[in-house]
């Protein structure tokens, strides 16, 4: 089975997981899948991983169960973006994935650029 086809199989899982988190739409992005909810991107699957929004005031939920951040390379040089790698028990249990979502969700909510 090819990678794609194992992204799209958890896109669909996490559909099922976040149902009582509301609907979320899985959009394909550099070869993995943005993950969004009420058009915000909140989550991203790059490589068979779940990776969750990040900022300042939830960084240190991820760090604290040593979670590495997402990082690419682009043009020689290694990028880190403001997503971490999600706990597994998120992929387990219903109510830690509802908990991860929320919070993922609260710091994309904060990075929305302020409309004039």
């Amino acid at each position: 089975m090819s990678a794609l086809a194992d992204m799209s199989e958890l896109t669909d899982y996490l559909q099922e997981l976040l149902r009582d988190f509301g609907p979320i739409q899985a959009k394909r992005m550099f070869g993995g899948y943005g993950i969004y909810h009420q058009g915000l991107m909140f989550a991203l699957i790059a490589d068979d991983t779940l990776y969750l929004k990040a900022d300042d005031q939830n960084r240190g939920a991820f760090e604290q169960l040593d979670l590495p951040a997402f990082r690419y390379a682009k043009q020689g040089k290694e990028v880190t973006m403001s997503y971490y790698q999600a706990p597994a028990d998120m992929l387990e249990e219903p109510e830690q994935a509802i908990y991860w979502a929320r919070l993922a969700y609260a710091a994309a909510l904060r990075a929305r650029p302020l409309k004039k």
